[in-house]
């Protein structure tokens, strides 16, 4: 079957060590399902993978992929849910510490084919396309699990996006102003900041822009380059929820002082479980939201979206047809 994977590492060049071609399709387990997929959709995962950054050398060829939507062996339209828990785990399988991402551990979701647990499948709203599908698994489902698990935001509040522009944070910003938080989104880009309006933003700032007023919770994706301007936008008693650190993840200062003085929360937050994967389709569903979709490629063109995400030229998801 058609697969892009990776074949070796390559910390300077990621896309040059991306593979699109034949690999074998997935085998029958006992308790899990092989999905034809229909699309999927690529991550900044998936470029790490290709550095060497989470998939161990012993675990190539690997087919890489998060996100997928498809059609079951039943003929039923299904979204995939990428967090592998212990067979024996009970509760949040983001914290089970045997977890792993489809790519990791078993072949992804960038193949004609896909085989994970039966119960790793929620079904597929019918008011979404497959390529629209695609896209929830891993950034919306990020999105929906920092702003309604792990923040303590409420309708009323204000809430700074950091980065706006990536999967997540285009995510955080409609999913926030759908749920009635006040959204601010910075960007360095002045093509990003007015399409974060369009999706959503009450208002858009440059990368590290002094703010009308201290917010009360950031959403964090970028890490080094924009954690202390995230520090001093929280208001006293303010979260700070990180999901990601895609410019590095050694700032200069921890802002320990600020943190304990204004007593801050620093939470992190990983994908998100089956549960709030169901939540997060229902809540589309409910409120008539659309995933943003940059570009739409068929697999065997995955280089070029590969490359697309590696320039960080994007707005919204890239996906890829089978």
């Amino acid at each position: 079957m058609l697969a892009a994977y990776a074949a070796r590492f390559d910390a300077e060049d990621p896309v040059g060590a991306l593979e699109v071609g034949e690999r074998p399709e997935p085998e029958a387990r006992d308790g899990w399902v092989t999905i034809d997929v229909k699309a999927s959709a690529l991550n900044h995962h998936d470029l790490w993978s290709l550095k060497g950054v989470g998939l161990p050398e012993a675990n190539l060829p690997m087919i890489l992929g998060c996100d997928a939507a498809g059609v079951d062996p039943d003929g039923n339209e299904v979204v995939v849910h990428a967090v592998i828990s212990d067979p024996g785990w009970h509760g949040d399988e983001t914290l089970d510490p045997k977890r792993s991402l489809l790519s990791e551990r078993y072949d992804g979701t960038l193949a004609a084919k896909v085989s994970v647990p039966a119960r790793n499948v929620v079904p597929k709203p019918a008011g979404l396309s497959f390529e629209q599908a695609a896209c929830l698994p891993t950034a919306w489902l990020t999105a929906y699990r920092m702003l309604f698990t792990q923040s303590d935001l409420k309708p009323g509040d204000t809430v700074l996006v950091q980065g706006a522009g990536g999967g997540v944070a285009t995510s955080l910003i409609t999913l926030a102003r759908a749920a009635g938080i006040r959204v601010w989104a910075t960007s360095r880009d002045e093509a990003k900041r007015a399409k974060a309006l369009e999706i959503g933003a009450h208002d858009v700032f440059e990368s590290g822009a002094r703010l009308p007023e201290r917010v009360d919770a950031v959403m964090e994706t970028v890490g080094q380059a924009t954690w202390s301007h995230s520090m001093k936008s929280l208001k006293q008693g303010g979260t700070l929820v990180i999901s990601g650190a895609t410019s590095g993840q050694a700032p200069k200062s921890a802002e320990l002082n600020r943190i304990f003085f204004l007593q801050l929360r620093v939470q992190g937050s990983t994908m998100g479980t089956r549960t709030e994967l169901s939540q997060l389709v229902q809540f589309m569903a409910n409120a008539g939201i659309e995933p943003h979709i940059d570009t739409v490629l068929p697999l065997a063109e995955a280089r070029d979206g590969f490359a697309k995400l590696n320039s960080g030229d994007v707005f919204g998801k890239i996906v890829f047809t089978v």
